[in-house]
């Protein structure tokens, strides 16, 4: 089985690596089939294949053991841990994996700056998000949503856009 050919490149649009094959012009989002794992790592360009930076959008509910139990909305949060779980569990009922509807909610409910973004926080890489956050994040894929997670800001659904 032949890597020849193959290469990882980046793509301009989805801002995501994908396969390209020199020869045969034969792009992909998916490695090669014929190619070994241990082969796909060898490519020119696989270092494109690391999560270096993500992009993702959240639904911040905080609560009064939040960091800074204040928002945009209210500027003294009372509500619970638990009871910002129930809230962020009706959310999350509503979204039903739509990430239309994940960004409406966001903008409409949710405790952080974003909510002016529809929860869109931009680019990060690791080390730049509370740790819990960050997991998600890097560990979702692109369009896939988190179950609830709880950082020192609160509880979030996380949405991987980028």
């Amino acid at each position: 089985m032949s890597q020849e050919g193959w290469e990882v490149r980046m793509s301009n649009s989805r801002q995501i690596p994908y396969f390209f094959n020199r020869g045969t012009q034969k792009s992909s989002w998916d490695p090669p089939s014929e190619l070994t794992s241990e082969q796909v790592k060898a490519l020119p360009g696989a270092e494109l294949l690391e999560k270096k930076r993500v992009r993702a959008s959240h639904l911040l509910v905080k609560h009064s053991g939040s960091r800074r139990p204040s928002s945009w909305k209210e500027t003294n949060i009372t509500r619970s841990k638990d009871e910002a779980l129930d809230i962020l569990r009706i959310y999350q009922q509503e979204i039903n994996g739509s990430p239309d509807k994940f960004g409406e909610l966001a903008s409409k409910h949710s405790d952080c700056s974003s909510h002016q973004n529809n929860g869109d926080l931009g680019w990060f890489g690791r080390g730049q998000m509370q740790k819990p956050f960050e997991d998600a994040a890097f560990g979702l894929e692109i369009g896939q949503m988190s179950d609830i997670i709880s950082t020192d800001s609160g509880v979030h659904i996380v949405l991987r856009t980028g």
